[in-house]
């Protein structure tokens, strides 16, 4: 009788389960951006969000919740309702490089948030001030070990892409520049633009703009393949830097504990949203690489990333703050 008992049990459980899933979304989604309006997570997101709402018939309002490194909004994002309607966009410094970087994270980048997809693979592009007096990589990094200490790189701010993709860039090339970290990619370019900051690696969406206004020089891309959308700029590869590979990446996430059943749904509708010719188009035009994957896969990734920049991080002695 008691197992009689329990099988009714479950297809009660079921039945009652059923139709909320089925229901899925029946409000608005809220998709965190945990840095400012204007640089690369922020774009990608607004592009992938505008789809979103389209496939899921309903809004899907970014929430920018910039600070530190973007720990302030992945904290939120992780202490949300894990019933799929707080996500996240989150990248290489907020899942997979925080930890080593603050010695007191308001969340754990595995544990506090269960993988969606990946979105995009986004190289980063070197740029300079126009009134620095040089046209290619090879002229900068010659300039460089000639005025050691006297070049300034902004960044996003310390655990950033740009900050850590422009120090494995001194680390392959051998040259000191100083790293001023601001709170976002907006504030950064601006003085960048202004002539306070002498050059800077950062994400393609953030600067493409003004590399086709001619407000920044692009002197090389940090994938091995160039970008379409940059088709005459050089690899860091080609232009002497052998082997350089220093791409970001983006990706949505959930809280911990949401049902495989929505991460599923999610997932499904990000993977269908990737391949449509609009958002293809969309991304680009902004220099990303789309690249949905299976929730798993995506973990998968998480974690080799985490074990990669580990260890750009020691060997470049940046320090846990």
């Amino acid at each position: 009788m008691l197992p009689a008992m329990k099988r009714l049990a479950f297809l009660l459980l079921a039945l009652l389960a059923g139709p909320t899933l089925a229901q899925y979304p029946s409000r608005p989604l809220k998709l965190i951006v945990p840095f400012p309006p204007g640089g690369s997570t922020d774009i990608l997101a607004r592009a992938l969000g505008q789809k979103l709402s389209e496939g899921l018939s309903q809004p899907v309002v970014i929430d920018n919740r910039p600070g530190a490194g973007g720990s302030i909004g992945s904290e939120a994002a992780a202490k949300a309702a894990p019933d799929g309607y707080t996500i996240m966009m989150g990248h290489l410094g907020t899942l997979a490089v925080n930890a080593a970087i603050y010695k007191k994270l308001p969340y754990d980048p595995v544990k506090s948030f269960a993988p969606v997809s990946l979105m995009a693979i986004v190289p980063s592009v070197l740029v300079v001030n126009p009134s620095l007096p040089v046209t290619s990589a090879a002229e900068l990094i010659d300039y460089a070990k000639k005025n050691p200490g006297k070049l300034a790189y902004g960044s996003a701010g310390s655990g950033s892409t740009s900050h850590l993709t422009t120090e494995y860039f001194k680390l392959a090339t051998g040259t000191d520049i100083l790293h001023v970290p601001y709170k976002g990619v907006g504030p950064m370019l601006t003085d960048m633009i202004s002539g306070q900051l002498s050059m800077g690696l950062n994400g393609a969406p953030a600067v493409m703009a003004h590399v086709n206004s001619g407000r920044l020089r692009a002197l090389a891309v940090s994938s091995l393949t160039r970008l379409p959308s940059l088709p005459n700029i050089p690899t860091l590869d080609e232009a002497g830097v052998k082997g350089f590979e220093a791409n970001g990446w983006y990706g949505i996430v959930a809280p911990a504990g949401t049902s495989r059943e929505i991460v599923a749904r999610l997932n499904a509708e990000i993977r269908r949203d990737m391949e449509t010719p609009e958002l293809r188009a969309r991304l680009d035009a902004e220099g990303a690489i789309p690249a949905a994957d299976s929730p798993e896969a995506f973990a998968a990734f998480i974690a080799s990333e985490i074990a990669r920049w580990g260890s750009v991080l020691k060997r470049a002695g940046i320090e846990p703050q």
